[in-house]
């Protein structure tokens, strides 16, 4: 595999690559300048300023188009209007991504890039946000009304810390705008302290355990075309330790999105890596299936490649894969979502149905998509699995990126011995949002159906401006929450309980960080345009009334593009910490990861391991109702078993928040498959807990660590 994906990005064509910019500025660097022809110069410079800053050299850039401009106003080259502000907004874009390289990243701290921008945040080197105020003055001058200019001055203005005051006060977003609509305790990023703080571009994020000892680990991968996929090991101590070598998946690169589970049901978690997504035809790479062979006599976790030997080896450009057991028999089968873009460039969703172990020992697949009636061939970008009707079978909802939102209901096995799904988005009514990206299967108000969410991917840097000031914003740029009516049918609900937001969203995932028995959700934000930069987005669950912006006062506000969201308690301390795979899609929009570690709150909380024996034994699809006492009465909560979002996987862990609950009466599981669900009694709150099928619940001993234990901050991991 590792060959086969070198010989693959040896073979791309940076010309027909608009995210290879590395390889496409060497390209421009080797032409000369065509110094004796004003026209063609003007042209030279203008390509070169325009690849340098996509390739991440923003002084070359800002000194080619300074060049291009001065020529222009000195009358040695001519440009039409349109043409001239296109220099203009790359200049400005120049400047600002200097004033970034130049303080967020080569002198990076935890508050760099956080809105808003306060305290050691503010830049100590100020040229470029100087040049980038300059410039956007000069076109907000011109065209006054432009709301993605007045975002960006804002910005540039918090970055040297003269916001409000120093803001022209006809362009200003007034400072009460960034703030919370409610106040929680802020949660620090530790990543550079424990050397997670990968830096990479676009990628997959995963919080599990991967080796057994009952800690959770870290996966990080990145979409850069040499990118290496990272495995850290989790100590039990507050450190971690990068075990990506000893694991055996060196030249495992690449990787928009990754996803685990346990596809053999040997007991430890496998993992799935993701490739070719947004690239088109130039994005035919192969996808990993890295199967976990635990633990050995070295003492290092090792994993072994099994794309081939499985039957899921294909060359598609794809960035989402999720797992159930549609068929529920006790196999996890794959749903792997590609991107059609075009008559020319068609490549079909695919499903593979899990055929067991074969009597060689080997685990394998047969792809049955079309067979099934799940023929799908559109730009997908998110997928879940989740059982709308209570049956007990697990459906399929496809995110579309360009059109019509998919729900294909599972109709069980048919009478000549197939499957059967049949698509009823249209009178379901989840057709929306027209350009879609992450979504989920979640009971978000504790009802015991399944609801789904799917979140926009149209919205503008105006549109977000719009919101903050308060001004009308077009409703097609917000995400959809529908709300599960039991009846096949479900009713989009985000405008009345404080989802009309513009989340412009890549990644996300949801769980609940302040254990109050509501889920909430992280939005990882921006687009593949290096200029979106807004902040991603902690809306917490008001008790299934409203959601609220908790993003300021919880310290969530990341500036770069964010991707792989994945929740877990790395810590042991009963609350969940979040993972954040940061970074673009062009080879310059690189960033360093985060991990948000939880504060910590008053409320209980109780974590659940299961193990499926007749069922899957990652136990995903298992449908839990946990029945716990309170001075206001008895409770209900509702989870499943899944790894969250289809951008970012969370720990298949029951992480369930209990509020101020003060004993719990019971705990129903309905594992897949099974037709009586398993009563198990005897769990107190604040505990770990194993629950194998059938068995008792067997609790376990994880003390708590402090994330960081004095650890010192190591290097940078540049280039991923």
């Amino acid at each position: 595999m590792a060959r086969l994906l070198a010989e693959t990005i040896a073979r791309m064509n940076p010309a027909s690559n608009p995210y290879a910019n590395d390889a496409r500025l060497q390209f421009v660097r080797s032409v000369p300048a065509p110094e004796d022809n004003p026209k063609d110069l003007a042209r030279y410079l203008f390509i070169l300023g325009q690849e340098s800053v996509l390739a991440g050299e923003s002084e070359q850039a800002v000194a080619a188009l300074e060049r291009l401009r001065k020529m222009v106003k000195d009358g040695e080259a001519k440009l039409d209007p349109s043409s001239a502000r296109t220099v203009t907004e790359l200049t400005a874009l120049a400047y600002l991504r200097l004033g970034e390289q130049e303080n967020c990243i080569e002198d990076h701290n935890i508050d760099r890039c956080l809105l808003p921008i306060r305290g050691s945040g503010v830049h100590s080197k100020p040229r470029g946000s100087r040049g980038a105020i300059r410039i956007y003055q000069e076109l907000l001058a011109e065209d006054p009304g432009n709301l993605d200019y007045r975002w960006l001055l804002n910005l540039a203005y918090m970055t040297l810390g003269e916001h409000p005051e120093k803001v022209p006060p006809r362009f200003l977003i007034p400072a009460a705008a960034f703030e919370a609509e409610r106040p929680m305790p802020r949660f620090r990023d530790v990543a550079p302290a424990l050397g997670l703080d990968v830096f990479g571009l676009a990628g997959g994020s995963i919080v599990d355990d991967f080796d057994g000892d009952g800690l959770l680990d870290v996966v990080a991968s990145s979409s850069g075309r040499t990118h290496q996929l990272r495995f850290f090991r989790n100590l039990g101590d507050g450190t971690f330790r990068d075990g990506t070598e000893e694991a055996g998946i060196i030249g495992m690169i690449g990787g928009l999105n990754i996803a685990h589970a346990d596809y053999d049901n040997d007991g430890r978690l496998d993992i799935l890596v993701l490739r070719g997504g947004w690239w088109g035809d130039a994005g035919r790479h192969p996808n990993s299936l890295l199967r976990n062979d635990g633990v050995g006599e070295d003492g290092h976790l090792h994993f072994t490649e099994s794309a081939e030997q499985s039957r899921t080896l294909r060359l598609r450009p794809t960035q989402v894969g999720v797992w159930a057991d549609y068929d529920n028999d006790g196999w996890l089968d794959l749903f792997v979502g590609n991107e059609t873009t075009g008559r020319s460039s068609r490549h079909p969703a695919e499903l593979f149905r899990n055929d067991g172990r074969g009597p060689d020992g080997q685990t394998t697949f047969t792809e049955v998509a079309a067979a099934v009636g799940i023929d799908v061939a559109v730009p997908i970008k998110g997928a879940a699995w989740g059982d709308i009707d209570n049956d007990g079978l697990m459906d399929l909802f496809i995110s579309n990126n360009h059109g019509d939102n998919l729900l294909f209901h599972n109709r069980g096995p048919t009478a000549a011995g197939g499957w059967s799904f049949v698509e009823i988005g249209g009178p379901a009514g989840v057709r929306e949002p027209k350009i879609s990206f992450p979504t989920w299967f979640w009971d978000f108000d504790n009802d015991g159906d399944e609801d789904i969410f799917v979140s926009g991917y149209a919205g503008t840097l105006g549109d977000l401006a719009s919101e903050y000031l308060g001004q009308p914003v077009d409703p097609t740029r917000y995400p959809k929450l529908y709300r599960n009516n039991g009846n096949l049918t479900f009713t989009d609900v985000a405008p009345k309980i404080g989802l009309d937001r513009v989340l412009v969203t890549m990644g996300a995932n949801f769980g609940d960080i302040d254990n109050d028995g509501w889920l909430d959700f992280y939005a990882s934000t921006g687009n593949t345009q290096m200029q979106t930069l807004m902040p991603n987005r902690l809306l917490r669950n008001d008790a299934g009334r409203r959601f609220e912006d908790v993003t300021a006062s919880g310290g969530f506000g990341h500036l770069q593009k964010g991707h792989g969201i994945a929740f877990g308690d790395l810590d042991h301390d009963g609350d969940q910490d979040i993972y954040a795979v940061m970074g673009g899609s062009h080879s310059g929009d690189g960033f360093y990861n985060a991990l948000f570690v939880n504060p910590g709150n008053g409320n209980h909380w109780l974590s659940l391991e299961l193990q499926g024996v007749r069922s899957n034994r990652s136990a995903i699809g298992a449908r839990l109702k946990l029945t716990v006492a309170t001075a206001a009465g008895d409770r209900v909560l509702y989870r499943t078993v899944s790894s969250g979002g289809s951008f970012g996987s969370n720990t298949l862990r029951q992480e369930i928040g209990l509020g101020k609950a003060t004993a719990i009466r019971s705990l129903e599981i309905r594992w897949p498959g099974s037709k009586e669900p398993q009563t198990v009694r005897g769990l107190r709150p604040d505990g770990f807990y194993r629950i194998r099928q059938g068995s008792e619940p067997e609790k376990l001993e994880r003390p708590a660590f402090a994330l960081g234990g004095g650890a010192t901050a190591t290097p940078r991991h540049h280039g991923g």
